[in-house]
């Protein structure tokens, strides 16, 4: 805990952010220094609560009162390794993940919740500037190969967790850079890149190999992993977008958020974008169709560019201002989010069933005509309430669906569960042997702490499955000899 009457006395407190007028003129992040006297008030309002709830709230289970406190005290690298004892990654969570630990907090009862993302990203950034984190290669090595597929944050928190327990670790990616999700479907805004690769220069360093535009199943054959690994974990994420089949869809202007906002990440990597694919919103009248994270993030990118206008709607109905009753703490609270891109700029509406898109005669996209809705589950189109909306860029941001079927997981004869993804028996391994899966691959579109938890119990899997083959193979020498 923290102080003993922290709770009582100090009122939750986050960073600041930029001005909006500013912030949208760049792809900096959006907050403010939190000073750390700031940070050290908000650790004492961590309470002795008996049970806390956060370490169940939080899918790595955090030890988030022991780290509470130890910021409270200004033992700043006592609380890194008390954070990195759960957490590979946590500048990732302290910048990008929604906290449910707070959703779950026990002050978050009657009482606005301990910052815990902003003190965990305290710690992590001041163990950064300190020096406090480095290699950590491992004492001794086991002589086990394994490949790990995809380089998110779920393939990257196996990977290192796999390293530290002595065996060889290579990463597949299919892009040109390291980092999956995290390095081309997060803004810059969010996230910048630099946070990722000081990451993977640790990771390099504790002999870890990476491999960039190696796509498993399409430039690199799926023999050169079953027969050059001892194991093989799948980490390629849930890339299958959602689509919306209505007429008019093979218009020209209408894509796919994760076409769209890969290309921006692009961009402030400092590459040139192929103009005959290039989608940009500057000038453009936008509509973002589907209203969560990811159309947030279009919202926000939009706006960076110069788009004329936005528009996101949602088929759902407006959630309320306040935690619904059917989502009572410590459930993750249906309510009304506003992200930061909200904050700068647009319009948001909800109820809304989109019904076709028009264009003109070259075949550009120019209306789309929709209609309010009733609840769900019906859905009911009300009487009276179609309208149109002038529209020169449309970008579907409903989600995904799961893995990209085709490629790897066909051609590895992977077996898939009811919902799309790849099916795994108990300890992550799919109906392959040596063949294991984790992160959004496995149990579908997640947050980003979700993944870094299934690559940490993944890595495990793989390690008790290789120390099995380790001692099948000794016994059988024991009783050759």
């Amino acid at each position: 805990m923290g102080k003993v009457t922290g709770f009582l006395e100090i009122e939750r407190e986050q960073p600041a952010r930029r001005k909006v007028e500013d912030r949208v003129k760049d792809w900096f992040e959006i907050y403010e220094p939190f000073p750390e006297e700031k940070q050290r008030a908000q650790g004492a309002r961590c309470m002795d609560c008996g049970v806390p709830f956060c370490h169940t709230g939080c899918p790595v289970n955090n030890l988030i009162p022991d780290w509470n406190d130890l910021a409270y005290n200004g033992r700043w690298e006592s609380a890194i390794h008390r954070l990195h004892a759960t957490n590979n990654f946590p500048e990732f969570t302290g910048r990008i993940c929604p906290a449910p630990c707070e959703a779950a907090c026990v002050l978050g009862i009657n009482q606005p919740a301990v910052s815990i993302k902003q003190i965990e990203r305290g710690i992590v950034e001041r163990a950064w500037n300190e020096g406090w984190i480095h290699p950590e290669p491992p004492e001794q090595n086991t002589g086990k190969r394994v490949a790990v597929v995809g380089s998110g944050p779920s393939g990257l928190a196996a990977a290192q967790q796999l390293r530290r327990a002595g065996h060889s670790v290579t990463v597949y990616e299919k892009n040109d850079r390291i980092g999956g999700l995290l390095r081309y479907g997060i803004p810059n805004f969010k996230l910048e890149k630099h946070v990722i690769d000081r990451r993977i220069e640790q990771m390099r360093a504790e002999g870890v190999t990476f491999i960039t535009n190696a796509h498993v199943g399409v430039n690199v054959p799926i023999e050169t992993l079953t027969e050059h690994y001892d194991a093989i974990l799948l980490c390629g994420g849930s890339e299958q977008p959602r689509d919306l089949k209505i007429p008019g869809r093979e218009l020209k202007g209408i894509h796919f958020a994760m076409e769209f906002l890969p290309q921006q990440n692009h961009r402030c990597e400092g590459d040139t974008v192929d103009s005959s694919i290039e989608i940009t919103a500057k000038g453009k009248r936008v509509l973002i169709i589907g209203g969560g994270d990811t159309g947030a993030d279009c919202l926000g990118t939009s706006l960076r560019q110069g788009a004329k206008s936005v528009h996101q709607i949602e088929i759902m109905p407006k959630p309320p201002e306040q935690r619904a009753a059917s989502t009572p703490w410590p459930l993750w609270p249906l309510q009304l989010r506003t992200e930061t891109s909200h904050e700068e700029g647009g319009i948001r509406d909800w109820s809304i069933n989109s019904i076709k898109f028009t264009g003109d005669e070259r075949g550009n996209l120019k209306q789309l005509h929709a209609v309010r809705v009733g609840p769900p589950p019906t859905f009911e189109a009300i009487a009276g309430s179609e309208f149109t909306l002038d529209v020169d860029l449309v970008l579907l941001a409903m989600g995904f669906l799961g893995p990209v079927r085709g490629g790897m997981i066909e051609q590895m004869g992977l077996e898939l569960d009811k919902r799309g993804n790849v099916a795994t028996k108990d300890g992550y391994m799919s109906s392959a042997d040596g063949i294991f899966a984790a992160g959004d691959m496995r149990r579908g579109q997640s947050l980003v702490v979700w993944a870094i938890s299934e690559g940490r119990k993944a890595a495990a899997a793989v390690d008790r499955y290789l120390a099995a083959q380790t001692e099948t193979v000794a016994q059988r020498h024991h009783a050759l000899a």
